[in-house]
C-alpha cells in the first residue's frame, strides 16, 4: 500500500500531519509545542516541566482526577515529556475514540486550571525525580556531558536543579504557559486508523480559534570541546563522550548515522565487540546520534570499573577513528538489515510513527516517506561511508567522567 502523509497548516501557524494506517485498529497523536526547557529563566530550571505537570493537573470542564478518569474510561496510553525546544504530550487509543480524546488533550493545552492546592504535590514528585538521578550514575553522566557540551542554556536537563524547582510558583508556570503554548511552531501528528478529512476538521474546531504569541528565535547551537569529571567514591567509573557530526537536517546525516550504526547498532557492532566482547573492559557502551538544530553530535557511554577505566576510554575512542580504516560489506548489510527491520515495526505501531512525523518536521520542516529513506539507506556504500568519516571526521571532543580518578584525554581533545 503507497503511503500518504497529508499537510495542513492552520491560519494560526499550528502544523496538522496525519498519515493514514487502515490495517491498524488504533489511533496516536503527539502535539510538540515550542515550550522548551531553553526558555527557562536562568533561576527557574525545571520550570517547563512544572508548567506540563501543571497542566494535566485539572483542565476545561473536568478536574485533576476527571481528567486521569476520563483517559482512563477510553482507554488512552499517554505520555508527555519536555527536550531543549519542545514540550510534548502524546497519547493513543482505539480509533474510534479519537474525538473525545483529542477534545481531552485540546483543553490540556489550551484550559489548564492550575490548581494551587496541587503545587507542592507537582514540586514534591519533580524533586523526587531529580533526585533519583544520583542514583543512577549512567543518566547522570549524560546529564553532565550535555550540560558541558551545549552550554548554559541548551544544556539544560528536563529535570531542573533543586533551587529553580523549588523557587518556582504558581504564578510562573502560567506565565510559562501564556508565553510558550501557542499555536506558531505548534504541531500536531496523527498516525493510525482515521479519515483525514474528518481529524482535520476536529483539529480545526479545537484549535482553529486558538492564538498567542508568536514563535520565538532562537541563538545558533554551537558544541563546547572540554572535559569534565565528577568524583565519586565508587568501583565503577561512568564515562560519556561527545564529538562533533552532522544534524538530523544535513543532506548527509543517514551516512553520518551509518558510522554511527557500524559502531553501536547491535551486538555485532564495533564498540560492542571491540571494548566488551574482545577485551572484557566494560558492561555496557553505546553510541547514538543527537542534533539540536544544526548542531549535531554522536554520543557514546562506557560504564567500567575504576582499574579499567583509561584502558576503556582509550579503546573507545581508538575505535571510533579507526572507523577510517574501512568498513566491512557484512557491516554495511547488517546496517541496512536493520534499518528495514525497524521500518518495517514502525508500520505496526501508531504511536511510533506520530511522533516520528512530528520530529521530522520540527526539524526538516517536512516528512519523509519510508521509500525515501530506504532508498537513501540502500544508496549506502562503504566507500560512501568512508568518504563521509574523511569530510567530517571526529572532532569538538568533550568527556565527562564520573568515579574516583579523572582519566587523561588530551590526545582525543582538539
Amino acid at each position: 500500500m503507497q503511503q500518504k502523509v497529508f499537510e495542513h497548516r492552520l491560519p494560526n501557524g499550528m502544523v496538522v500531519l496525519g498519515e493514514p494506517m487502515p490495517w491498524l485498529e488504533s489511533v496516536a497523536f503527539s502535539i510538540l509545542l515550542p515550550a522548551g526547557t531553553h526558555h527557562e529563566p536562568s533561576n527557574r530550571l525545571g520550570l517547563a516541566g512544572m508548567t506540563l505537570e501543571m497542566c494535566q493537573r485539572g483542565s476545561g470542564p473536568w478536574s485533576s482526577r476527571e481528567v486521569v478518569e476520563q483517559l482512563d474510561f477510553l482507554g488512552v496510553e499517554r505520555s508527555s515529556s519536555v527536550t531543549t525546544f519542545h514540550t510534548s504530550l502524546s497519547m493513543a487509543a482505539m480509533a474510534s475514540v479519537l474525538e473525545p480524546t483529542l477534545e481531552i488533550a485540546a483543553t490540556i493545552i489550551r484550559d489548564p486550571h492550575f490548581p494551587d492546592d496541587e503545587l507542592e504535590e507537582a514540586r514534591q514528585s519533580a524533586l523526587l525525580e531529580l533526585a533519583s538521578i544520583e542514583d543512577d550514575p549512567a543518566q547522570k553522566c549524560f546529564k553532565e556531558l550535555k550540560r558541558l557540551r551545549f552550554g548554559e542554556v541548551y544544556g539544560r536537563s528536563s529535570l531542573g536543579s533543586q533551587e529553580g524547582l523549588e523557587e518556582t510558583t504558581l504564578d510562573d508556570c502560567k506565565k510559562f504557559h501564556a508565553s510558550h503554548y501557542h499555536p506558531d511552531g505548534a504541531i500536531i501528528s496523527l498516525a493510525g486508523n482515521f479519515q483525514w478529512e474528518s481529524f482535520l476538521k476536529l483539529v480545526e474546531r479545537l484549535f482553529g480559534d486558538w492564538t498567542g504569541m508568536p514563535k520565538q528565535a532562537h541563538a545558533k547551537v554551537v558544541s563546547i570541546p572540554g572535559s569534565s569529571h565528577l568524583k565519586h567514591d565508587s568501583q565503577q567509573t561512568h564515562i560519556a563522550i561527545a564529538y562533533d557530526a552532522v544534524s538530523y537536517n544535513h543532506p548527509e546525516y543517514y551516512q553520518s548515522r551509518g558510522l554511527v550504526g557500524i559502531l553501536s547498532d547491535g551486538m555485532s557492532s564495533r564498540l560492542f565487540s571491540e571494548v566488551r566482547e574482545k577485551r572484557g573492559l566494560v558492561y555496557s557502551v553505546s553510541a547514538s546520534s543527537h542534533s539540536l538544530d544544526d548542531c549535531g553530535s554522536v554520543l557514546c557511554y562506557a560504564g567500567t570499573t575504576a582499574p579499567r577505566a583509561q584502558e576503556t576510554l582509550d579503546v573507545t575512542v581508538q575505535t571510533i577513528l579507526e572507523l577510517e580504516k574501512g568498513i566491512e560489506p557484512d557491516e554495511l548489510k547488517r546496517l541496512k538489515s536493520r534499518v528495514r527491520t525497524s521500518l518495517v515495526m514502525e508500520q505496526e505501531s501508531s504511536s511510533s510513527r506520530s511522533s516520528q512525523m512530528a520530529y521530522d518536521w520540527a526539524y526538516l520542516g517536512r516528512v519523509p516517506t519510508r521509500k525515501e529513506l530506504l532508498s537513501t539507506i540502500d544508496a549506502l556504500t562503504c566507500e560512501s561511508l568512508i568518504e563521509h568519516y574523511s569530510k567530517f571526521r571526529p572532532k569538538s571532543w568533550s568527556l565527562v567522567t564520573i568515579g574516583p580518578e579523572p582519566l587523561e584525554f588530551a590526545n582525543a581533545v582538539s
